[in-house]
């Protein structure tokens, strides 16, 4: 229930809902190794605040017994998030990607699209070829409570905003998941074809259709979360105006076997809580393994000509 209460604060935070008069107050302790008694109760303190009354000895001690899993011992005591069994990235790993940077005008970039109508949301990423930073653009996401009755996505906005994001930066290749949006993105495609180095597919430019292809967005999959357990991937973090909501979609993610190795899914078809961002940046992490494999990629010179590599 705890949880759940966060996941509804976070939104209100991220400004995705209206201030409902909830007044959230619980501060996590920071990552600590449990077998390290002194690691423990530094965390302990930290997480009780200024509840000084709770017996630090005595929490240490109720851990060390065993009467309890791991997890519950986080949860209940340090008031951590703990990494679901089946979830996709972990929080810290994916915390410790984050960096001080900006997306420029005129940077080299690959975008990444994927589209709902009424629920899912439809989110608009990038990813800067030269140093695999990720960087979403743009998020529509279905407001809470009465808000979202009847609710659908601004497709006009929505068309805006890619079409702004192809104008300020050079973007070599664009990956949009075509469900829902066949019709944008055969008009995409067209606008668009002659700019983009590598194309989705032999049929668009743009549309890539994530219904197919199981085995090349498997081993996409693979690829971005290695990269990110590794820190080979950089993005904004929580003070970026959108990096609140990609953690957040991020986090969502499940873990998904199947016959060709590790995708990802929703924790079960009917859940609230969405992945739409990471669905974007996974098809624009594509399109830049796609562009450097090509071996096709442009950049200007400081003479403003254009060569490939």
């Amino acid at each position: 229930m705890a949880e759940q209460t966060w996941h509804a604060w976070s939104k209100f935070a991220e400004g995705k809902s209206r201030d409902s008069g909830m007044y959230y107050d619980s501060v996590e302790a920071p990552p600590v190794d449990l077998a390290d008694p002194d690691q423990l109760r530094a965390g302990i303190i930290a997480a009780r605040g200024d509840a000084d009354w709770l017996d630090v000895e005595w929490i240490v001690s109720t851990i060390y017994s065993g009467h309890m899993p791991r997890s519950r011992s986080q949860r209940i005591f340090l008031n951590q998030l703990v990494t679901a069994e089946d979830q996709l990235i972990a929080p810290d790993e994916w915390d410790a990607c984050a960096v001080e940077d900006t997306l420029q005008d005129g940077d080299t970039i690959t975008l990444g699209f994927d589209g709902g109508k009424s629920d899912d949301a439809t989110c608009l990423v990038a990813v800067r070829v030269r140093d695999r930073l990720i960087v979403p653009l743009a998020v529509w996401e279905k407001p809470d409570g009465p808000a979202g009755d009847g609710w659908q996505v601004d497709r006009l906005a929505v068309d805006g905003a890619v079409r702004n994001a192809l104008e300020r930066y050079d973007v070599q290749a664009f990956f949009a998941d075509t469900a829902l949006w066949e019709s944008y993105i055969d008009t995409w495609s067209e606008d668009y074809r002659d700019r983009l180095v590598v194309k989705a597919g032999p049929q668009s430019a743009v549309g890539r259709d994530m219904r197919a292809g199981l085995q090349e967005l498997t081993a996409a999959n693979e690829r971005l979360v290695s990269a990110i357990e590794s820190g080979k991937v950089r993005h904004l973090g929580q003070d970026f105006p959108l990096g609140k909501t990609l953690r957040r979609h991020v986090l969502n993610t499940r873990r998904r076997p199947n016959r060709y190795g590790l995708s990802f899914g929703k924790a079960n078809r009917e859940s609230g809580l969405k992945v739409d961002a990471y669905a974007a940046a996974l098809l624009a992490d594509l399109a830049r393994h796609r562009l450097i494999e090509s071996g096709k990629s442009r950049a200007p010179d400081r003479s403003g000509q254009v060569y490939f590599f």
